[in-house]
């Protein structure tokens, strides 16, 4: 099936045109989501500042994993399902639009950055301390802002980028 087939079987189903028809759906979970995606870029932005050495400083990496990394992990789950029920409702918008196929390749990154940083500290508590590797660290860290606020970025041009 080509995008557009895909497109066009998506929109016939009952679940598109019920989400379609109700106008308080879209808004309602494009809050939900944009909500999310605060919580994850957030999360990830206390930890790279951490590794950066600007937040948190005086404590260990593994202090501020354990606060942070769940609230990146877990809220996924809630915008993938958002996220399913905004393509769901006007796929066309979505899948075929440059910019959110930017933003979830820019997501592939930001993710493995991600699991990048659990491998290093795991396999080296002291990675990003002041003990340990520090210019893997911090390019880590800037590496990973960039992607999220990229991911941002992308997120909003969805809007404004005809496909």
């Amino acid at each position: 099936m080509t995008l557009n087939e895909i497109c066009h079987w998506i929109e016939q189903t009952q679940l598109s045109q019920s989400i379609a028809a109700a106008g308080w759906v879209v808004p309602t979970v494009q809050t939900i989501h944009i909500l999310g995606i605060a919580m994850v870029a957030s999360s990830a932005l206390m930890i790279d500042l951490r590794l950066i050495g600007v937040f948190w400083a005086n404590r260990p990496v593994e202090a501020v994993k354990a606060r942070f990394l769940p609230l990146i992990w877990w809220p996924l789950l809630l915008l993938l399902f958002t996220g399913i029920i905004m393509i769901t409702a006007e796929p066309a918008r979505s899948l075929k639009n440059p910019a959110f196929q930017l933003k979830m390749l820019l997501l592939l990154g930001a993710l493995t950055a991600t699991l990048v940083f659990q491998f290093l500290h795991r396999r080296n508590a002291a990675f990003g301390d002041v003990t340990g590797p520090r210019a893997a660290a911090v390019t880590l860290a800037i590496v990973s802002i960039l992607l999220w606020s990229s991911i941002i970025f992308a997120g909003r041009w969805i809007a404004y980028f005809a496909a």
